[in-house]
């Protein structure tokens, strides 16, 4: 690993933790919603990226799906907050 993987992943680490702290602080449901979508986005480009440095290509797979189901999950908290069945 070199320096430029160590920045790269601890920009993706920081990205994690505000996001986790906008989740945890955020005033209304709204804000943590996008907050748990953003740290979703953000978790799955980290594997990505892990799965590139470890060059195990499976994890591009483990990614797809967990942005898959991050996003399906954004969905059903949106439409339950909307009122909507």
């Amino acid at each position: 690993m070199n320096v430029f993987d160590i920045v790269i992943l601890s920009i993706i680490a920081l990205a994690i933790i505000l996001d986790f702290y906008r989740f945890v602080k955020g005033p209304m449901a709204s804000d943590r919603v996008m907050a748990a979508d953003t740290m979703s986005v953000t978790t799955a480009a980290a594997l990505v990226y892990i799965g590139y440095l470890m060059q195990r290509f499976i994890y591009l797979d483990v990614a797809l799906i967990y942005a898959v189901l991050g996003f399906i999950g954004v969905i059903v908290i949106a439409r339950y907050l909307e009122g909507g069945v």
